[in-house]
């Protein structure tokens, strides 16, 4: 199962797990996106809305593709955006439900929000941009999603700039979306948001996520441990410290930091995984 369908059919402790080990560490040879966009960045180094489009209808069935067609030609026809805004919803419901992939259905969602330009349904959109960048590793795909969702938080923020959850989504997306030539930027907004509330988990992962990225280690063990200390079961961030000290060269709390996500783990391929990680430390 592509890696864009496990975000919508999966759920709680096994998803966190099918992505950090298969996501992250497994990458097929025609699959290293989140949107299984073909493995070489276009040429331009910018991907299009309209690659992972044509990507995505290659696994879509014959009867799928006829039916896509048909909402597609009446984005086209809409004249006024009630029009638009009804077949986008359609659009949106046909990736999620149907086809069950996570890029043309934030894409589309994105679409509705716009025409509607409520807070709401802005930073909902946003959000399923925001979620993807979090875990994705490829740069024009980064670039792509950051895109999207920096220009989703940006409209959400005029209607409300008081929403601390969009600032530090807009954080993130200077952080980790590579369109910035100033990442501190990002950095620096999000990190007086939690100098204010250290009990902003949000925060506090997005500022963790930065620090890994940027090689400051230490930064991000910090980060991650302040989200355990309120959540000791918070995978996302039990797999996240155990890498740090991995990529750090201490084995030894990173072999502990995987023993202790694996005790939440009851299925056995990924209980096996795990096993591999800790025995290539020790």
């Amino acid at each position: 199962m592509k890696r864009q369908q496990l975000l919508l059919v999966g759920s709680g402790i096994v998803l966190v797990v099918l992505l950090f080990f298969f996501g992250r560490t497994y990458t097929p040879k025609k699959e290293i996106t989140a949107a299984s966009a073909q493995a070489q960045p276009p040429s331009n180094g910018l991907l299009q809305f309209s690659d992972i489009l044509n990507d995505a209808k290659k696994a879509l069935t014959p009867d799928q593709n006829q039916r896509l067609a048909g909402l597609e030609n009446a984005v086209v026809r809409g004249d006024v955006n009630e029009q638009k805004l009804h077949v986008f919803h359609q659009l949106a419901r046909f990736w999620k439900d149907s086809a069950k992939m996570i890029l043309p259905y934030a894409y589309y969602t994105a679409e509705a929000s716009k025409l509607e330009n409520s807070e709401k349904s802005l930073t909902f959109a946003a959000q399923l941009f925001v979620d993807n960048l979090l875990i994705e590793g490829n740069p024009p795909m980064q670039k792509w999603l950051a895109t999207n969702a920096k220009d989703l938080l940006d409209r959400a923020l005029k209607l409300n700039p008081d929403n601390d959850s969009s600032k530090i989504g807009v954080g993130a997306c200077l952080m980790l979306g590579n369109i910035s030539d100033n990442p501190m930027q990002g950095i620096l907004s999000v990190r007086e948001i939690v100098q204010k509330n250290p009990n902003n988990l949000y925060g506090q992962l997005v500022l963790g996520l930065g620090g890994k990225k940027s090689g400051q280690f230490d930064k991000a063990i910090e980060h991650f441990s302040i989200i355990l200390k309120k959540q000791p079961n918070n995978l996302e961030s039990i797999f996240q410290i155990a890498e740090c000290y991995e990529l750090k060269g201490d084995k030894v709390n990173a072999v502990k930091w995987y023993e202790t996500g694996k005790k939440f783990i009851t299925d056995q391929e990924i209980r096996k995984q795990i096993d591999i990680r800790i025995n290539e430390l020790k």
